[in-house]
């Protein structure tokens, strides 16, 4: 079974790689920012078209209507109390009282 290399490793591989591209007359070419790297400047396909695009909600409006929601709902719950409730054996004989959450 093949082991999988750790990031050390494909980090050394890549470092590697590099030098020996380097050293055998390899330059690294830089090109400005937004220039783009497809041949003759090929636009991107959109996948997306006019009648798929959607207006955008302001967000801020989104957060106060739920805030607004969430300020309505904190009504105060009214605790239930707990039951005193008799517990019996197999034949129906009471044991004890005992309380219980509802």
């Amino acid at each position: 079974m093949k082991t999988a290399k750790t990031k050390a490793q494909i980090r050394a591989e890549i470092e590697n790689q590099i030098e020996s591209f380097l050293s055998r007359g390899g330059e690294v070419v830089q090109f400005q920012k937004g220039v783009s790297g497809l041949p003759d400047g090929a636009a991107i396909q959109n996948s997306f078209s006019p009648r798929q695009v959607q207006s955008r909600t302001p967000v801020v409006e989104v957060v106060k209507a739920i805030d607004a929601r969430r300020q309505v709902s904190k009504t105060p719950v009214a605790k239930r109390k707990p039951k005193k409730i008799l517990l019996k054996d197999d034949f129906g004989d009471p044991i004890r009282w005992v309380w219980q959450d509802s």
